[in-house]
């Protein structure tokens, strides 16, 4: 007889759902010829410096633990990186901890600052991890819906209209994944007023600081009046084509870091050394290496909003990350219907827009973090797919018709 676990089960980990994002992932990757606009993760290989150092790093036999907080020469490495680039300072004995990727910093964040029934306001689209880590660390995500209408930006109204007497918090990203939405210093400034005012804190994710496209990024840290009230949140993922890697790291005052670094100890102790000694020859010798990077994307970027555009799917300009986010509400069918029928019958793997988020429904997720030439086949199968539908655009204003 088989045994009842129900019983034995976190109730709070049962009710969790399963990564949107990984079920078509894990579907696409046992099909062959798949183009897969789907995960979140560059193309490039890590650069080979980052590589070479780390394998030096083992050959010098660097393979015990590290501080719990990391390696105090890449935390120095870190807050020279954050004050180089983003003008933000922190002190790296006591305000740094080195994580195992962004997300496990994002773990310890919630589970450091949140009692049970705290609110999180969430900006949605949003990842798919942040309400989940916020229900597991006790509290309750509180979703703030944005639309293309006003580029997916959350305005100050939307915030101050979702705050109540248990709001404890608000997470911001900024590029934005999945739309790739980027606040500008303004709006940040704007934002501010009413986080000050309510006396929030903020957890802000700048995992995709390094791919902002259109103007400066500005740290959240940055803002007058939010240094000490900030949680930044970044890594090495993204930028540095460190995926596989698992390495992040967050900045805060040292009073949340000491509560943090708590948690740290007990649950991971440190993260591996070798590969922060990789990190360290990242922030030391990378920035050609990322600017290329970057310029790669932004090309990727232009073309995929323009040929969107083109065959009637209505997108806006990401400002950062490598996400577009365009609409497929034109075409009747449903962010999960589109996903699932153009994976099987074009072998185009996104992601619906609903696994990020209610306002998600009517859009898909398509990474451009893929060679061009893989971007044009992947455009074209789109195409056919929604012409196989009988669905075509009749005008340059694009009115659509649906042929039943």
């Amino acid at each position: 007889m088989k045994k009842d676990y129900a019983h034995y089960l976190s109730e709070t980990a049962s009710q969790l759902q399963p990564s949107g994002i990984r079920k078509f992932f894990d579907l696409a990757a046992g099909m062959k010829g798949v183009i897969s606009l789907g995960v979140g993760e560059p193309d490039f290989i890590t650069p080979w410096n980052i590589r070479e150092a780390t394998l030096l790093s083992i050959e010098q036999g660097f393979t015990s633990y590290t501080a719990n907080p990391g390696l105090l020469e890449l935390r120095q490495e870190i807050t020279s990186y954050l004050g180089k680039r983003f003008a933000v300072d922190y002190d790296p004995t006591n305000q740094i901890i080195v994580t195992i990727g962004a997300s496990q910093a994002m773990d310890i964040a919630f589970r450091a600052i949140l009692n049970q029934g705290d609110e999180v306001l969430i900006v949605e689209p949003s990842f798919v991890s942040y309400a989940p880590l916020v229900s597991i660390a006790g509290g309750k995500p509180i979703a703030i819906s944005t639309s293309p209408e006003n580029g997916f930006k959350v305005t100050p109204e939307q915030i101050k209209k979702a705050i109540t007497e248990k709001t404890k918090a608000i997470l911001l990203c900024s590029p934005n994944n999945p739309t790739g939405t980027t606040l500008n210093k303004q709006e940040l400034i704007e934002i501010a007023r009413i986080i000050e005012e309510h006396d929030l804190l903020v957890i802000s994710d700048e995992i995709y600081a390094e791919l902002s496209y259109d103007e400066t990024f500005t740290s959240f840290a940055t803002i007058e009046g939010m240094y000490d009230r900030t949680i930044l949140i970044n890594g090495f993922s993204k930028g540095f084509a460190m995926t596989g890697w698992r390495l992040g790291f967050l900045a805060a005052p040292a009073e949340l870091v000491q509560v943090m670094l708590k948690i740290h100890q007990y649950t991971i102790m440190c993260a591996p050394h070798m590969l922060q000694h990789g990190a360290i020859e990242a922030l030391r010798n990378t920035y050609d290496e990322v600017e290329h990077m970057q310029k790669s994307y932004l090309r990727r970027r232009n073309y995929m909003v323009q040929k969107l555009n083109q065959i009637g799917l209505d997108c806006h300009t990401p400002g950062g990350a490598f996400y577009v986010f365009p609409s497929i509400k034109a075409t009747g069918l449903s962010s999960e219907q589109f996903a699932e029928e153009l994976l099987l019958q074009e072998k185009v793997a996104v992601v619906p827009g609903n696994v990020f988020g209610e306002s998600g429904e009517g859009y898909i997720r398509c990474s451009y973090a893929t060679s061009m030439e893989q971007l044009q086949e992947a455009l074209k199968r789109i195409q056919r797919f929604i012409e196989a539908k009988g669905i075509y655009v009749e005008d340059t204003n694009k009115r659509w018709r649906r042929i039943l």
